[in-house]
C-alpha cells in the first residue's frame, strides 16, 4: 500500500483531521458528502501508506522558538542526548543547509537560558522566537 497517490478526497479527510483528530468517519463523511464506513476505509488505506503516521492534540503554549545549531565539532550522539532530555523541545531535526539541526521548543526565558548554556558545547546557535501564529484556517 506504499506510495499510494492522494486524490482531492484524501487532501480533504486529511484537512479534517488535520484540524481535528477527534471528528468521527460519520462526521467527516457528512463533510464530504460521504459514508462514515468509505471515509474509514480511506483512512486505514492513508494510515497504511504512511500518509497518516500518528493522532496527537496541539498545545499552545506561552512561548515558542525556532532553534538552530550551527556544529563545531562531531558529537553528535552526545549533542542529541542531551537536546533530548529536555521536555521543552517539541521537533528536533537534523537538516540540510547552513545549519546542522533545526529545534523548535517551548521554553520559558529562564529555561531557554539554561538550554542554550547546554548547547553552546557543541556549537554556535540562532534563534527565532514566535511573536503571533498567522497561519489562517484553511476548511
Amino acid at each position: 500500500m506504499k506510495g499510494i497517490s492522494l486524490d482531492n478526497i484524501d487532501h480533504q479527510i486529511l484537512a479534517y483531521l488535520k484540524s481535528n483528530a477527534k471528528l468521527t468517519n460519520k462526521d467527516i463523511g457528512q463533510l464530504i458528502h460521504m459514508t462514515g464506513q468509505a471515509v474509514g476505509i480511506r483512512i486505514n488505506k492513508l494510515i497504511d501508506a504512511g500518509h497518516i503516521q500518528n493522532y496527537t492534540i496541539s498545545i499552545q503554549y506561552d512561548h515558542k522558538q525556532f532553534i538552530r545549531v550551527f556544529m563545531d565539532n562531531n558529537q553528535y550522539d552526545t549533542f542529541e542526548a542531551a537536546v533530548n532530555s529536555y521536555l521543552e523541545v517539541d521537533d528536533f531535526y537534523k537538516v540540510s543547509g547552513q545549519a546542522c539541526y533545526m529545534i523548535v521548543g517551548h521554553f520559558s526565558h529562564e529555561r531557554l537560558a539554561q538550554f542554550i548554556t547546554t548547547i553552546s558545547k557543541w556549537g554556535r546557535y540562532s534563534i527565532e522566537t514566535v511573536l503571533d501564529n498567522r497561519k489562517k484556517d484553511r476548511q
